[in-house]
């Protein structure tokens, strides 16, 4: 007698979890049904912004197997289907046709909840007025683009300047919009320290996008048609024709809070190496709506990526298929762009070191992408962070133009190795005029945090 799965959620962890079970248990051993609620499965939310720019031509660009792929590979894929219950005791789950508004129960055998999160929306008034826009799945990226394409004006407002915000203020100034970023922070984001953030925030300036710190927006007002006119704050008033939240995320745990699983201290659903929902033996979770261990501070954190989700979705379906696999935890590791800025970071910055206990020495260099005498030599600049007593490394961030971002993957490496920044400076990396200077930047920043640590005792 076959056994079935039941996912909740049908993109990066859910469908990867869904697609390995199946290489590894066929139909006639394994039922697979899985149920997503918008209208896409399996797409990069990563792409959004760049989709949303015009960078990439086409929304099925960013789709990487489409619903009929995954029915004909015997995962019954049910879309526009939302979950609204998980009966744990009942080992069942009640679900909604969003197109008929019929409900269903589903038993299962095995659960996988991979639901994502969801764009924080704060609680201000006018917050749902049209036009202002929270971007997480491709359904968001639709409506985005439907209110570009139906508004004359071409004045936009990003509250927020993490990653997804500066992302979006650069979607919007490459689609000929003014465009504003509000931001209640020191600095754009806030997953750098105050010093690189301003980095940040001198490129946008340069690139024709205005940026407000330490601004808390307190109303968005519409007009009488309820559509969008204007944010404000404190003590100041943004036009806007659109506004685009870019705050950040929240884990979507709603079904997992209700259910009674257990959450973390950010809210994402917590789990063993192996994926499985803490005190379920079968029950998994991955993806966004997950905390995963930190391996720099020991800690529980939520990072929403979808390098992550498809490695959890990897893990969670082979352990379904009877085979064992884990997923150690990670360090942080996060790049992005505006316009031509490229910014990087791994690990921790100051004031999460700081609140993991640990006393750091930090350093930071100026260099360049390549030769100085090469053609095209941009500069960049490398912060690095190395544990006072052993000289572990800690974290490092990287501001700077081509080239930059992608550096930031010897730190990922080193951080996930355990080095210290002296074992660094020893790295055979390669080496010639074109790609970098004899001494690379993140071996530069070595050297000096080597010298800091030893300056230090």
């Amino acid at each position: 007698m076959s056994e079935r799965l039941v996912v909740v959620g049908g993109d990066a962890a859910g469908l990867a979890a869904a697609s390995q079970a199946r290489r590894m248990r066929g139909a006639d051993e394994l039922e697979i049904v899985a149920f997503e609620r918008g209208s896409f499965a399996s797409y990069s939310a990563c792409g959004i912004p760049y989709w949303v720019g015009g960078d990439v031509a086409e929304r099925d660009d960013l789709i990487a197997r489409t619903p009929e792929e995954h029915r004909a590979r015997d995962i019954d894929l049910r879309m526009r289907t939302e979950v609204l219950e998980l009966d744990i005791e009942g080992r069942a789950v009640r679900a909604k046709d969003l197109e008929s508004g019929a409900e269903s129960r589903l038993s299962y055998d095995k659960l996988v909840i991979a639901t994502g999160a969801r764009p924080i929306r704060p609680d201000l008034p006018g917050i749902d007025a049209r036009g202002v826009h929270g971007v997480q799945t491709l359904d968001d990226g639709q409506e985005l683009l439907d209110t570009l394409d139906r508004i004359e004006g071409k004045r936009a407002v990003v509250v927020g300047a993490g990653y997804i915000g500066v992302e979006m203020a650069e979607a919007l100034i490459n689609r000929g919009y003014e465009v504003t970023v509000v931001h209640r922070g020191s600095a754009p984001m806030s997953t750098l320290d105050p010093d690189m953030g301003a980095l940040v925030a001198t490129a946008m300036l340069g690139m024709g996008i205005e940026i407000v710190c330490e601004a808390e927006v307190v109303e968005i007002r519409a007009d009488d048609a309820g559509r969008v006119r204007s944010v404000v704050t404190a003590s100041a008033e943004y036009p806007a024709d659109v506004v685009v939240l870019g705050i950040g995320v929240t884990p979507e745990t709603t079904l997992a809070r209700a259910a009674g699983l257990p959450l973390g201290e950010y809210g994402g659903l917590l789990t063993d190496l192996a994926m499985r929902v803490r005190g379920h033996d079968d029950i998994w979770a991955g993806g966004d709506c997950v905390e995963v261990l930190d391996l720099v501070s020991g800690r529980e954190r939520h990072i929403a990526l979808g390098t992550h989700a498809n490695k959890h979705g990897q893990v969670i379906g082979t352990g379904i298929g009877g085979g064992y696999a884990t997923f150690p935890g990670v360090v942080g590791t996060a790049v992005s762009k505006v316009c031509e800025l490229e910014v990087a970071r791994t690990g921790l910055g100051e004031r999460a070191a700081a609140d993991a206990g640990l006393q750091f020495v930090a350093v930071t260099i100026e260099s360049t992408s390549r030769a100085g005498y090469y053609p095209g030599a941009d500069p960049m600049t490398v912060k690095m962070l190395a544990e006072r007593r052993t000289g572990r490394l800690l974290g490092v961030q990287i501001v700077g133009r081509e080239g930059a971002a992608k550096r930031v993957d010897i730190a990922a490496v080193a951080l996930t190795a355990g080095m210290t920044v002296d074992q660094m400076t020893a790295l055979d990396l390669g080496y010639a005029p074109p790609f970098s200077p004899v001494w690379d930047p993140v071996l530069v920043a070595a050297r000096k945090a080597a010298g800091a640590v030893r300056a230090r005792g």
